[in-house]
C-alpha cells in the first residue's frame, strides 16, 4: 500500500527550492548588514511556554498547537512550535543572556507547526524567517525593523506587499480603551461568532482580529484605539511614523489590527499582499514589552517580525518562475577505458567547486547526450577510445551548439578557466 504524505504537511520539491533559497540567502544578507546573528532554537518546547507568552484565549493556544505528553513524563505536556518569538526569549532568559549583553538583536529560521485548515499559503507545518531585537524599548528600533523588512522585499524586487501599522498602547492606556471597546461588543454581541462572543468578557480585542464576515461587519465602527494612546504611548508611535516618511518607506494607518498574539504591545504591523487571497499577510510583527518578564526574566522590552516563506515563495515564483538548474558540466563517457578516466576527473573537478554528472552504466553517446539535455546541463565533454588515442576530448556548449577539442594534458585547467558551472 502506497504511503501519503500527511495533510497540511508539504514536500518542497527540486522546481521549488531555488526560490526558497534565494529568500534564506537574502534573509541572510540582509539581517547581517543589520548585525543580527542567528540562534537556532528546539522545535519542541513545554506547552506552558506559549500559554503564558501567546495567550489562553488565542485561536492558537485554543485550537491550534500539536501538543502531546512526554512518553517518560505523563505529567509533562509538549508542544510542536506554532511560532517563534517565545522559543527566542525562553532562551535568552533561560541562558542570562542579559546580564552580559540585555541588548541583543537575534534571527531564526525553520518550521513551525499549527493545526488549522490547510490552504493556499497556510500549512499545517509552514516555515518562517524570523527576528527579534531584545533591550531596546525606543522607537528608532521599530523603525529599523521596518527598514528591514522594506530593504529585504525590496532586495526579492517584492515592491506591491504594502505596509498596515497600529499601536496597540501600553498597560497603562489600553485598559480604559478596552472598557471602551468591551461596552461597545456588549451592543453588538447578536453580530458576533461563537468565538468572539465566548471571549470578548476576557479578551474583547481578539473580536478585532476576527476574519469573520459577520464580525468584521458589526465591528466596522468600532472606537479605535490610536484614538485612546497616552502621551508616552502616542509619542513613541508619532516617532516611528517620522521615521518612516523621513526614510520613504509607505504605509497606512489600520486601527483595527491587534495581531493573534496576547503578547504585544505598542507597535504592531503587517506588510500585505493582494496576490495571496485571504491568506493576505506577508510579513508581521510587533513590540512585546512585557514578554520577558513573564517568562522568568527581567523587565527587559522587545520587539520583533515574522515572514511567512511559504508565501514569499508564492509571490517569487508569480514574479518569474524559477527551474531548478542542472549540472554545470556532463561527462559522456563510451567504452571502458573512457569511464576509467572520466570517473576521477569528474572527482577532481567537484573537489574545486565544479558541479558534475555522469552516467554509471555504459549507454551509447547519444543517450548520454539527451540526458544531458534533461538534466539541463550548461556543458558536455565527450570522451571514447578515439579521443583518448588523439589526446583530445570534445567540449560542447549545450546552450549554442558549439564544439571544440580539448588537449587531455589541459582538460582541467581549460574547464575552470571556462567556468563551466
Amino acid at each position: 500500500m502506497k504511503i501519503t504524505g500527511i495533510k497540511g504537511f508539504s514536500d518542497v520539491f527540486p522546481e521549488e527550492v531555488e526560490s526558497w533559497q534565494l529568500a534564506e540567502a537574502e534573509a541572510r544578507r540582509i539581517l547581517s548588514v543589520y548585525n543580527f546573528a542567528e540562534i537556532r532554537i528546539p522545535i519542541l518546547e513545554k506547552t506552558e511556554l506559549f500559554s503564558r507568552s501567546i495567550g489562553e484565549t488565542t485561536d492558537i493556544v485554543e485550537k491550534e498547537m500539536y501538543t502531546f505528553g512526554d512518553r517518560d513524563d505523563n505529567d509533562a505536556l509538549l508542544t510542536l512550535r506554532p511560532e517563534g518569538t517565545a522559543g527566542v526569549v525562553r532562551a535568552y532568559v533561560e541562558s542570562e543572556m542579559y546580564k552580559f549583553e540585555p541588548v541583543r538583536k537575534l534571527y531564526y529560521m525553520g518550521p513551525m507547526f499549527r493545526r488549522e485548515r490547510p490552504q493556499k499559503g497556510r500549512l499545517r507545518q509552514f516555515h518562517q524567517i524570523g527576528a527579534e531585537a531584545l533591550g531596546r524599548g525606543d522607537p528608532f528600533i521599530d523603525a529599523e525593523i521596518l527598514l528591514l523588512l522594506h530593504d529585504y522585499l525590496e532586495a526579492l524586487q517584492l515592491t506591491e506587499p504594502s505596509l498596515q501599522l497600529n499601536s496597540l498602547g501600553c498597560a497603562d492606556c489600553r485598559p480604559a480603551y478596552r472598557a471602551r471597546l468591551l461596552e461597545f461588543l456588549r451592543q453588538r454581541a447578536a453580530g458576533l461568532c461563537d468565538n468572539c462572543r465566548r471571549r470578548i468578557e476576557r479578551n474583547p480585542l481578539r473580536a478585532l482580529d476576527c476574519k469573520e464576515p459577520g464580525c468584521i461587519a458589526a465591528t466596522a465602527d468600532a472606537p479605535s484605539i490610536i484614538d485612546g494612546l497616552c502621551a508616552a504611548c502616542r509619542e513613541h508611535f508619532d516617532v516611528v511614523q517620522r521615521l518612516l516618511r523621513e526614510t520613504g518607506v509607505a504605509y497606512s494607518l489600520n486601527p483595527r489590527m491587534v495581531r493573534g498574539l496576547d503578547y504585544y504591545c505598542r507597535t504592531t504591523f503587517e506588510w500585505t499582499s493582494t496576490r495571496l487571497g485571504s491568506q493576505s499577510a506577508v510579513a508581521a510583527g510587533g513590540r512585546y514589552d512585557g514578554l520577558v518578564e513573564a517568562l522568568g526574566g527581567p523587565a527587559i522590552p522587545g520587539v520583533g517580525f515574522a515572514l511567512g516563506v511559504e508565501r514569499l515563495v508564492l509571490l517569487l515564483r508569480a514574479l518569474e518562475p524559477r527551474e531548478a538548474t542542472g549540472p554545470g558540466l556532463f561527462i559522456a563517457w563510451v567504452g571502458v577505458n573512457g569511464r576509467d578516466w572520466a570517473f576521477p576527473l569528474a572527482h577532481r573537478l567537484r573537489q574545486k567547486g565544479l558541479s558534475v554528472e555522469l552516467e554509471g552504466e555504459a549507454r551509447s553517446l547519444k543517450s548520454q547526450m539527451r540526458r544531458a539535455d534533461k538534466l539541463k546541463a550548461r556543458s558536455v565533454l565527450m570522451v571514447g577510445d578515439d579521443e583518448l588515442q588523439k589526446g583530445k576530448v570534445i567540449l560542447r556548449n549545450m546552450a549554442n551548439k558549439q564544439q571544440e577539442e580539448i588537449s587531455l594534458a589541459n582538460v582541467e585547467t581549460a574547464l575552470l578557466a571556462k567556468k563551466v558551472d
